[in-house]
């Protein structure tokens, strides 16, 4: 299958695909960083959850950038067409998901920390006094939680999570299941992702009003950076529905790639190793 001549790429499309190959390659960046510089040297779990992070970042963003610019241009049958884009889009949401698993590890690990660990971060102000058993259940709960949601992108029919664009576009003969217009799939996913994008810097905040000093700076500058993070994530289908196209085409991934600035920053302290 080749690419014939584009006929929905576009100028502001070149711009947003510029932008978020820049946010892949920055991506696989600090999975390198956090993997080599930090795991690899002091062999905390908590390093290796935010190395995986950011592969699990880069590798959804890829199968993005594939859904929404590379597809629907292939010269293909219409129904090839179609299933390419809900293979891409399924993968995506997979490895966005597991990105939020890998969030909810490093959570758990501050939250509950093992009882082996000796560090400053684990002072009686962040535990929950808990038995070692009922912390590792917590643990493995925060994690499997959103690998189980991910999951759901693999096995659910494909009249919940098909646009109702590509429906019409391509003329599926499907029956769209949908709320308000939109796929009621699509609808759960945005649902949860909702609650995970205020939970994740939420815990960040009040780990960092529970600390001070370095890891007081570090938990308050990851908050900001994991919320503008979703924040990006968010303003780009906000600005698609309200046809923004240049808007879209910048703000978001500007935002994104702000945001994977602060992360940095907020774990290069090296008091934090």
């Amino acid at each position: 299958m080749i690419l014939q001549n584009f006929k929905y790429f576009g100028f502001f499309d070149a711009i947003e695909m510029g932008l978020y190959m820049v946010v892949v390659g920055y991506d696989f960046l600090l999975f390198a960083y956090f993997l080599i510089m930090r795991f690899r040297i002091t062999k905390k779990p908590y390093w290796l959850f935010f190395s995986i992070l950011f592969l699990f970042l880069a590798i959804a963003r890829v199968f993005f950038i594939t859904y929404y610019f590379f597809v629907p241009e292939m010269s293909a049958p219409k129904a090839e067409i179609v299933r390419t884009l809900m293979i891409t889009y399924r993968l995506a949401t997979l490895f966005s998901w597991l990105g939020v698993a890998c969030f909810m590890g490093i959570l758990g690990i501050l939250l509950f920390p093992p009882e082996t660990e000796n560090e400053k971060s684990n002072t009686e102000s962040q535990k929950f006094n808990l038995p070692k058993n009922l912390k590792l259940a917590f643990r493995i709960c925060l994690i499997g939680l959103p690998i189980f949601i991910g999951f759901l992108a693999l096995i659910l029919p494909d009249n919940l999570l098909m646009d109702p664009d590509i429906a019409e576009d391509y003329n599926v003969d499907i029956h769209l299941i949908t709320v308000w217009g939109y796929p009621a799939g699509r609808l759960l996913f945005l649902i949860f992702a909702v609650i995970f994008n205020f939970l994740i810097p939420f815990v960040f905040l009040y780990l960092a009003v529970k600390t001070f000093g370095v890891l007081r700076k570090s938990y308050a500058l990851n908050a900001i950076g994991i919320f503008l993070y979703y924040l990006g994530r968010t303003l780009q289908g906000v600005f698609e529905i309200a046809a923004l196209p240049h808007f879209k085409a910048i703000v978001p991934p500007l935002i994104i790639l702000s945001s994977l600035l602060i992360i940095v920053i907020a774990n290069s302290y090296e008091q934090l190793r």
